[in-house]
């Protein structure tokens, strides 16, 4: 057994010491295995659940999923201890110097009367630091990693800073006609169909984001409306003694068109 005082309650030193009992000698054996690409998508897992804790609105499962969150940075901070490249306090210390670098309206002279101001502020506070000479440089260190929704919205995002956007709604859902016109003629051709089918994606976030609308949460209110009509076809299928796979594509389709009436 290691050598661990038990508490009543615990803070982030004791998470830390606990981390680092892990991933030493005489600690867990799966842990010490691990490296930063084996518990990659355990930190992209840990983020979705907190995220979705938030919109449950649970406190109690957002205090956890936030707990759990944070042990993937101690474990990632903990790892690279061990190398000693740097330390978890070297990533607080990191942290804490880019808030006050990117907040020069709050810990310096700078001015920014609203939020637009200060997001604008940021980007450019940020571009300096990574040496960004271009908006297309800044658009490029959006991490591929993330959501394409999200990655889209995000690069547009960068693009109308610079002013590079519609004025309103309506030219980005004309462009989104356009671009679907242009999706069936490759269609048509069997030429580009991809790239086609990309455009028109981008097109539809550009919209949502002109409309102030979450693109993923649009698509994820979209799965769900899917799957709670899906799930009545199924019970109005076994009500006449049938099952919903085994029946033709019409007969589905009016299950379909009567359970979009039933919400």
């Amino acid at each position: 057994m290691v050598n661990f005082k038990y508490k009543s309650k615990y803070d982030i030193e004791d998470f830390r010491a606990i981390m680092a009992i892990l991933r030493g000698e005489g600690g867990c054996p799966w842990d010490r295995e691990q490296t930063h690409e084996s518990i990659r998508r355990d930190l992209l897992e840990e983020a979705y659940e907190t995220v979705s804790a938030i919109d449950s609105g649970d406190l109690e499962n957002l205090k956890e999923e936030l707990g759990d969150l944070l042990m993937q940075v101690l474990f990632h901070s903990q790892i690279e201890t061990e190398r000693g490249s740097f330390t978890f306090d070297d990533v607080c210390d990191g942290a804490c110097k880019k808030l006050i670098r990117r907040h020069p309206h709050v810990f310096g002279e700078a001015q920014a009367e609203t939020a637009e101001d200060v997001l604008t502020a940021w980007d450019a506070v940020k571009r300096d630091e990574k040496g960004q000479k271009s908006v297309s440089g800044a658009m490029a260190d959006v991490a591929r990693a993330m959501p394409a929704l999200w990655r889209a919205e995000k690069v547009q995002t960068k693009a109308r800073r610079a002013g590079f956007d519609w004025p309103d709604w309506h030219g980005a859902r004309d462009k989104l006609s356009e671009e679907l016109a242009e999706l069936d003629q490759a269609l048509a051709s069997g030429e580009g169909v991809e790239a086609e089918l990309g455009d028109v994606l981008a097109s539809a976030v550009n919209l949502a984001r002109l409309l102030k609308i979450d693109p993923e949460a649009a698509l994820n209110g979209s799965s769900d409306r899917f799957i709670s009509r899906y799930t009545k076809m199924e019970a109005l299928a076994a009500e006449r003694g049938q099952v919903l796979s085994e029946l033709p594509l019409d007969q589905q389709e009016a299950l379909w068109q009567r359970a979009k009436t039933m919400e």
